[in-house]
């Protein structure tokens, strides 16, 4: 019992680690997002008004001003737009797939770390309680004082656990909603251009 395995203190730090982690990444996810934000409505009315002039060379110029999902996707079809609304369609489906990778990068962690941080906490709780015991074996004076001092640091493990995972579910549903979003949008100025393709044939 007088491993380090059976300290509930290195849990704490290894919970401390993975809030820290998770915040870096909450930043670095909000920054990325919020940056790549863009008006699709005004994007879509432009786009439409060059692709029915048949401007397809000032249509791609507006989304290359953009670095963002819904542009980045549609523009790398409409590069191609010569080749007919099957071979865009194929070739928008392709990009989409690259695209949210960057966009679902380290998500992945903030769902690990949201999903697995109240088992560490609970981990850590245990071993306090582990710990409590043998020292109350040797103590038995003072059973009741060792047991609820021993319990009690042991629960701030539990606690913590919930305190790391609790925001990083949040950050990691709100980024995943975001996604969805930006997939719909995506979607929208996709069939604009298609539907135009379309009706060229």
């Amino acid at each position: 019992m007088s491993l380090p395995l059976f300290e509930a203190e290195w849990v704490l730090w290894l919970l401390i680690l993975m809030s820290l982690v998770s915040i870096g990444l909450v930043i670095e996810r909000i920054i990325f997002f919020f940056t790549r934000n863009v008006d699709t409505t005004a994007i879509r009315g432009s786009f439409a008004k060059l692709l029915d002039q048949g401007d397809y060379d000032g249509a791609a110029k507006l989304l290359a001003k953009h670095d963002a999902l819904e542009t980045n996707v549609v523009l790398f079809g409409l590069r191609d737009h010569h080749k007919g609304p099957d071979a865009v369609e194929d070739l928008i489906a392709g990009a989409m797939g690259k695209e949210k990778q960057r966009y679902e990068r380290f998500l992945t962690i903030l769902g690990t770390i949201g999903s697995n941080a109240p088992f560490i906490g609970l981990f850590g709780t245990v071993l306090g309680i582990i710990r409590a015991f043998a020292d109350l074996a040797g103590n038995i004076a003072e059973a009741s004082n060792v047991v609820m001092a021993g319990i009690s640091e042991a629960l701030i493990a539990t606690a913590v656990g919930l305190l790391v995972a609790i925001p990083a579910v949040i950050a990691h549903n709100a980024f995943r909603s975001l996604l969805k979003k930006r997939v719909g949008n995506t979607e929208l100025l996709a069939r604009t251009l298609l539907a135009q393709l379309k009706a060229e044939e």
